[in-house]
């Protein structure tokens, strides 16, 4: 995690707040985000040294030509500091601050079988009743944990998942 993202990001937010537009930013940088995840070719450009900053922000805009215009100045922003290698982790950590100025957090949850909208509920309501804040669940489906589900919050870790329960159980028996 870079410092100077993380400072262009509360420059994004300070200045959304402003106009009041932090919801559209948020938007954009989740785009971003995805964006730049999905494409090798679009990394390779924004982090070659032998690409030119025009070159890097004429495909800024044209890939991303639906932005609002706090987005665009920040192309332009880290283009005059050589910094356009970071967008990405700019947008990862606008998010993470838009998050918390809303009291918002995502919440990982594996489980074996896509959730429902009742086991959605309930783990919102412990999650809600853990940390104190609303969560955005992110649902990971994977077959190996068995049942049972493993929540993650921030830092914590809830493993609850047959598969787990078996490792311990296994544990126990060898000792």
């Amino acid at each position: 995690m870079s410092r100077a993202a993380i400072r262009y990001a509360k420059a994004v937010l300070s200045l959304a707040q402003d106009k009041k537009a932090t919801e559209d930013v948020q938007k954009d940088m989740q785009s971003i985000i995805i964006t730049v995840q999905d494409s090798a070719e679009l990394k390779m450009v924004l982090n070659s040294p032998l690409i030119k900053s025009e070159v890097k922000l004429a495909s800024l805009r044209e890939i991303f030509k639906n932005t609002g215009s706090i987005t665009q100045q920040l192309f332009d922003t880290l283009i005059q500091n050589k910094r356009v290698d970071l967008l990405a982790e700019v947008a990862k950590q606008y998010i993470v601050l838009f998050d918390r100025l809303n009291n918002t957090q995502v919440a990982k949850v594996t489980t074996a079988v896509p959730l429902d909208k009742a086991l959605s509920k309930k783990v919102s309501d412990k999650v809600k009743q853990l940390t104190g804040n609303e969560a955005i669940l992110e649902n990971i489906v994977d077959e190996s944990i068995i049942g049972g589900f493993i929540l993650r919050v921030g830092d914590l870790q809830y493993n609850a998942s047959i598969a787990n329960k078996l490792i311990n159980l296994k544990r126990e028996l060898s000792n």
